[in-house]
């Protein structure tokens, strides 16, 4: 059973400081929101300021990323999305530093440079040249990956921000997309869904009477009432995207464990 997105969206942002590590941005796609993420290098000289734990903070923002990221000191005073030979062109655009501050385990703070790093993919690397106070460019190969929603976007987001809604809190009507199976039974639309303290829960009524547990998000849910067409309370996951669902059947001669695929559309919440 696959286990889908929603924990990941519900973990506590630990590692950016307020004023540092990364505060002013398998190839992975990222809905808009601010993440923290891994910051790698191929050189222990280059690298994430020991205070931030090799994170930076990831924007993303239509679908553009940026990473900013702290470092140990101000010896590295210009940063360039590519290779060195081409930082060095005339008319190349050079990332400037920010001044950051850091604060270590033992409560010692200091300025350090920071960057906003455009990040093209998510866990595969890519050139990033770097400057120092010497004068000269070398070249170096980066990545960001395990990239974790902040706790304020997990709990505020916004209607393409997994397992959250920026919906008040009300009961809507929602249309919803349903695929797979043999077509015989089908989850009707639109749904009721409830949204309480930003979380959206969607009442599913089946065209049938024949289905004694659904599994979302890995949790077995059972039938909220006794008689008549099947119908279910579950958690919206996530909205605009398919969410894959199993639907237990017992019309058949043995009980069917069937996976389904649900739509929410945001765009058609209406409140009642």
């Amino acid at each position: 059973m696959r286990k889908k997105n929603l924990a990941a969206a519900v973990i506590v942002l630990l590692a950016a400081l307020f004023g540092g590590c990364g505060n002013k941005g398998d190839v992975q796609e990222l809905a808009d929101g601010i993440y923290t993420a891994d910051f790698t290098t191929d050189s222990s000289m280059f690298r994430v300021n020991e205070a931030c734990e090799g994170k930076g903070t990831l924007t993303v923002e239509n679908g553009k990323m940026t990473i900013h990221i702290s470092l140990g000191s101000k010896k590295i005073i210009n940063l360039y999305p590519g290779l060195a030979e081409d930082a060095e062109k005339e008319g190349a655009t050079l990332l400037m530093p920010t001044e950051d501050t850091v604060t270590y385990s033992d409560g010692i703070t200091e300025e350090v440079y920071g960057f906003d790093v455009p990040v093209p993919y998510i866990g595969k690397d890519f050139d990033l040249a770097l400057i120092g106070t010497k004068g000269k460019w070398y070249d170096h190969k980066v990545s960001v990956s395990n990239p974790v929603l902040s706790e304020e976007d997990a709990q505020t987001g916004s209607s393409d921000t997994k397992g959250t809604t920026a919906l008040e809190d009300g009961t809507y009507s929602i249309e919803i997309t349903f695929e797979g199976g043999s077509g015989k039974a089908k989850i009707l639309s639109p749904v009721e869904m409830t949204v309480a303290d930003g979380r959206a829960t969607a009442t599913l009524k089946w065209s049938s009477p024949n289905y004694d547990y659904m599994i979302v998000d890995g949790e077995k849910y059972l039938p909220v009432n006794t008689e008549g067409d099947s119908t279910f309370e579950v958690p919206v996951l996530m909205f605009d995207e398919p969410v894959a669902v199993i639907g237990d059947t017992v019309a058949m001669s043995k009980p069917h464990e069937v996976e389904y695929t649900l739509t929410f559309h945001s765009d058609t919440a209406e409140k009642r």
